[in-house]
């Protein structure tokens, strides 16, 4: 058994069980791919994938129990290459963060300016999604921590940790009706067509609850991805924007005005993701400290090893 058989057994699956692609990705032979699983399945007496003639077509009862191991030591394999980074340069490398919009936007770019003076020659990647792929980015191996909402919290292979709370916010133009409310209801802002985040993003299971409990269906006329697209369509006088707090910046947004809505949709917790097992460099540690204060390696520490409990806000 050797860690060339090991690496085949997960590019394939990784590849759909196309052994060619799988084989490309690792450059090297499609056939010797296939012989060194063959190898491997003799050594172990299972069969780890099914096959319909020479395709393998998915993984057997075994094989996924293969598979899980692979992935394991695969991790620790990648743990002690990062460990020897490390101690060969304590202030260099690279970190990649998996963030939403809302988070890369206007969370963020004040902690990697902060993190860039203190770590210069840290190359820092910054990638897009939403929260089920930035999830997956990190699960992957493509990114070292993902940042999104609650919806991280509970996925299989991820230690998540609470970063801060928010609250959503309406936003109108100047002088517009609901801006005279002494307490905004749900049935006000109903009354009038809503420009808000897409079903995936930022929040909106709860603003879309808020409305269901309530027993009304609003006119929900514009979907999108960032509060920014929200915003420009809500200047042109096209509808009421609901959007993330930290989004929203008086200063910025000249020609809005917001009014916040917390005690109708409630609170919001933004949760930075590590995956399980993972080795963090020091300087992921301090990326960590300056998104929130609150954490520090200790309390990381404890989390990633089991301790789930010790750390909510």
């Amino acid at each position: 058994m050797n860690l060339h058989q090991l690496r085949f057994v997960r590019e394939a699956v990784r590849q759909n069980f196309n052994l060619t692609e799988a084989a490309k990705a690792l450059f090297t032979s499609q056939p010797g791919v296939s012989k060194a699983i063959i190898e491997l399945e003799e050594e172990l007496g299972v069969d780890i994938f099914t096959r319909h003639g020479k395709r393998i077509r998915g993984l057997t009862e075994p094989g996924r129990a293969v598979l899980k191991s692979v992935e394991l030591v695969m991790q620790e394999i990648e743990s002690l290459k990062r460990i020897g980074k490390e101690y060969a340069a304590q202030d260099s490398g690279s970190l990649t963060i998996a963030a939403t919009h809302t988070q890369a936007r206007y969370s963020l770019p004040k902690v990697v300016q902060a993190f860039t003076q203190k770590f210069p020659k840290v190359r820092l990647s910054l990638l897009q999604g939403n929260p089920k792929q930035v999830a997956e980015m990190v699960l992957k191996d493509q990114a070292d921590l993902a940042i999104a909402t609650e919806s991280v919290a509970d996925i299989d292979g991820l230690v998540s940790l609470p970063c801060y709370q928010w609250e959503h916010m309406v936003v109108v133009p100047p002088e517009h009706p609901l801006l005279k409310s002494k307490s905004i209801t749900l049935e006000e802002i109903a009354s009038y067509g809503l420009i808000t985040y897409d079903a995936a993003f930022t929040g909106r299971n709860k603003i879309d609850h808020a409305f269901s409990l309530r027993g009304l269906k609003p006119d929900v006329l514009l979907e999108a991805i960032d509060a920014d697209v929200i915003k420009t369509y809500v200047e042109l006088g096209m509808g009421v924007g609901i959007i993330a707090g930290m989004a929203f910046d008086a200063e910025r947004d000249k020609n809005l005005r917001a009014i916040s809505v917390g005690h109708l949709f409630g609170t919001n917790l933004s949760r930075v993701a590590i995956k399980q097992g993972a080795y963090l460099r020091s300087y992921v540690y301090t990326f960590i400290e300056l998104l929130t204060p609150t954490l520090n390696r200790k309390l990381i520490d404890q989390v990633m090893s089991g301790e789930k409990d010790m750390y909510e806000l």
